[in-house]
């Protein structure tokens, strides 16, 4: 193979990313993941698996911080993984690695609990930026999957009706400002770039975020994109 290959509750540097779950059958694509990881996280300690079911007991052995999923394997899909991070350790940051870019993988590993979805058509270089946006707590998505989330909800949007706000989620009251935060979260945008449209600070933004994900008690930028459109953000 050649080179072309929602904000989690807590951000960290890469260099304090010690444990790595990578899951992927073919050894060859395997070796190439971990070269990968390891430019990103240097010094991590990657526990590899070519099977769900080991990759579920490394789940109950190893506290991970980031875990790296195949979406097809040879006993089943990488989503039953991602699932079972998302409830034994929901501080986890899974990014899915696949070569599906249809709504039928991209939308069941977003609503398990994925972090990040990545497209291994893209480059070394290519992946390693995105990676890399996990230190800053934003998403590792490929450019085309980010488009796809965004015209999936807006799409969603115009197709339901606006529910009032009496009959939405009664005890979740999110300002103004978080409003705006939030459409732009569901959007796809990055911190850096929500502050640039809102003149405030990443920092500023990413405080903001963590304080609508515990109101509405979501771990991930689809979950929010979920919320959003339910409270209709996507009509103003």
């Amino acid at each position: 193979m050649s080179d072309s290959i929602f904000y989690r509750k807590r951000s960290e540097a890469p260099e304090t990313m010690k444990q790595i779950l990578l899951l992927e059958d073919l050894p060859e694509i395997r070796a190439w993941l971990k070269t990968l990881a390891l430019q990103v996280f240097p010094g991590a300690q990657i526990s590899e698996s070519a099977r769900i079911h080991d990759a579920l007991e490394l789940v109950n052995a190893v506290r991970f911080d980031v875990a790296m999923v195949d979406l097809g394997l040879p006993d089943g899909s990488g989503v039953e993984v991602v699932q079972a991070l998302r409830e034994k350790q929901p501080d986890v940051q899974s990014v899915v690695v696949t070569i599906h870019d249809d709504d039928d993988h991209l939308f069941p590993a977003l609503q398990a609990g994925a972090f990040g979805y990545l497209l291994k058509e893209q480059s070394r270089e290519q992946l390693a930026e995105q990676l890399q946006r996990i230190a800053q707590g934003e998403p590792p998505l490929s450019p085309s999957i980010a488009r796809r989330v965004i015209q999936y909800f807006t799409a969603q949007a115009r197709l339901q009706p606006v529910q009032q706000p009496d009959t939405v989620t009664p005890h979740v009251q999110l300002t103004d400002r978080e409003n705006e935060v939030l459409l732009r979260v569901a959007k796809g945008f990055t911190l850096p770039e929500i502050g640039q449209q809102l003149n405030l600070s990443r920092h500023t933004i990413a405080d903001y975020v963590k304080q609508i994900y515990r109101k509405l008690n979501v771990s991930s930028r689809a979950e929010a994109a979920l919320e959003a459109q339910r409270l209709g953000l996507f009509r103003r």
